[in-house]
């Protein structure tokens, strides 16, 4: 059983900067690659960056190219979303979520992909 826990959201200027961390228990995260997503309201629910296994590949949409780092620490069963420069269109609900197979080749942008999920973290960002 996968259990994953985000913190870090909360209230932020346009402008300003959060870090989200997305913990990992009840299996050996290092193995596994990992993604974030968010929900804004009224929306569905949409890729934000996922990061491989190893840590050294990692893939973003482009709404965030250039303004958001997605890191982890194996170490510490840790993956990290840097946020910088935010917006108010960056307003929604964080999750973090985790792929089944372990050494996965493919870093997907999908749902699908992704069959563990965190319960999410507000980030509201006022103009």
């Amino acid at each position: 059983q996968v259990q994953l826990a985000e913190s870090g959201g909360g209230l932020v200027q346009a402008g300003g900067s959060l870090r989200l961390s997305c913990a990992g228990s009840g299996r050996t995260g290092s193995t596994y690659n990992m993604g974030w997503f968010r929900q804004a309201p009224g929306k569905e629910r949409e890729f934000v960056s996922g990061i491989a296994w190893r840590g050294g590949r990692t893939n973003y949409a482009d709404s965030v190219k250039g303004r958001f780092t997605t890191s982890r620490d194996n170490g510490k069963n840790t993956v990290y979303l840097q946020m910088n420069s935010l917006k108010p269109e960056d307003t929604a609900v964080y999750y973090c979520a985790a792929d089944s197979r372990p050494y996965s080749a493919g870093l997907g942008r999908s749902e699908s992909d992704y069959p563990y999920w965190g319960q999410g973290t507000q980030v509201t960002v006022s103009s």
